[in-house]
């Protein structure tokens, strides 16, 4: 079988899960992991006792990239890294996938997608809840036309409560300097990209983003945000890490019907006749259209990081389709860029938005970071985190 030579930079939590979905679970037959790169020793005297012996061992990704005998890459080191390492990446003519977020900043993302062109290779997004067959089939009702037209949605996702050791676990976390961004950019990238691959990108968002409300950082970890879209629809977008046990709660309010799901099934409410249509000709002050109440059934698949795996090596080989393409990774962000702006200046900001004001702002921050001292990072189960 033939096979995409990998090298993953950066093996802390996700790089090490992706490590064991390829060596040990076999869960992507069509790579080999041929290379890893990190900074840690301690990360590296683990993949010495842990990976095959012909995997090839940096300390630098850049030096994985310029020396290892890979075909592409997997990036997976702290948010300001992204964009530097894969460009660098594209440049050699590696092929690269990209862990979530794309980046910090959407104009660091623009030049990253920019090489991507130029350069021809394979990008991804490391977008694993799009194989989730839930949103897949949310996907399928709203663009075969079961549904209608959008007329509002509501997502409250609260899951993913965070301790401060979580916080105190990596010197990067939770700091302007080292991640750009607290539950926005660390937690949310996934539901924020399935907010604009669901529904499409906003016009208009206002957001409210309380700087350390429930713990004791720099960036935020409690979110409210209002959107507006290009054909009247509006939404609402809660997050947090700071609730227990927390909700998972994505309601789909369209002309012919609503969805609602939380993660694990979808409800399905239908109406007999388009609500627009019923409201313009029914004869009746107080009226009620004709509904039932139905449950979804999906093909229970979800791949997770396996399956985008999979499909970014099948892309590579055989040219079949990725799960995301790493461009896309530029939409999720500039929604949580947007929100972030809003909120630092405390008004509703237009999409797109001023992107020098953006970075100018996001400067200032970063200006007055708390440096945490430098220790080992703790790795820690992420398993069901996302």
């Amino acid at each position: 079988m033939k096979k995409v030579r990998l090298g993953i930079i950066g093996i802390g939590n996700m790089g090490t899960s992706h490590c064991k979905n390829i060596v040990e679970k076999g869960l992507v037959p069509n790579v080999e992991l041929a290379a890893v790169a990190d900074r840690s020793e301690a990360r590296r005297n683990w993949a010495k006792e842990s990976l095959p012996e012909n995997v090839e061992i940096f300390t630098e990704g850049t030096d994985l990239i310029d020396n290892a005998k890979v075909d592409a890459v997997l990036v997976a080191v702290p948010h300001y890294g992204h964009c530097e390492l894969s460009i660098r990446a594209m440049k050699k003519g590696l092929h690269v996938m990209c862990e979530k977020p794309a980046g910090v900043y959407t104009k660091q993302v623009k030049e990253m997608n920019k090489v991507a062109d130029e350069s021809g290779v394979v990008f991804g997004m490391m977008f694993n809840q799009r194989t989730n067959c839930i949103y897949r089939k949310i996907k399928e009702m709203l663009t075969d036309g079961t549904l209608g037209e959008i007329k509002r949605v509501n997502w409250i996702i609260t899951d993913w409560f965070r301790s401060q050791f979580y916080y105190d676990s990596g010197a990067w976390r939770a700091t302007w300097a080292g991640e750009g961004g607290g539950v926005l950019l660390n937690q949310c990238p996934h539901q924020l990209d399935l907010l604009q691959w669901l529904c499409g990108m906003p016009t208009k968002v206002r957001a409210f983003c309380h700087i350390g409300k429930w713990h004791d950082i720099e960036v935020e970890d409690d979110v409210t945000a209002y959107l507006e879209f290009p054909n009247g629809a509006t939404g609402v977008f809660v997050t947090t890490t700071g609730d227990a046990p927390g909700t998972n709660r994505l309601e789909i309010t369209c002309d012919l019907g609503t969805v609602v799901t939380d993660g694990k099934t979808i409800q399905y409410t239908k109406l007999g006749e388009s609500m627009s249509n019923y409201c313009k000709t029914v004869q009746v002050g107080f009226p009620k259209i004709p509904f039932e109440k139905l449950d979804v059934e999906t093909d229970g698949k979800h791949e997770s990081h396996s399956g985008v795996l999979k499909a970014f090596a099948g892309n590579i080989l055989d040219g079949t389709p990725l799960v995301a393409n790493g461009k896309e990774g530029i939409n999720g962000l500039t929604l949580s860029n947007a929100m972030h702006l809003s909120s630092w200046l405390d008004k509703t900001v237009d999409i797109p938005f001023d992107e020098d004001l953006y970075l100018e702002e996001l400067n200032k921050r970063i200006a007055t970071s708390k440096i945490k001292a430098e220790k080992e990072s703790v790795l820690s189960n992420t398993s069901g985190s996302y």
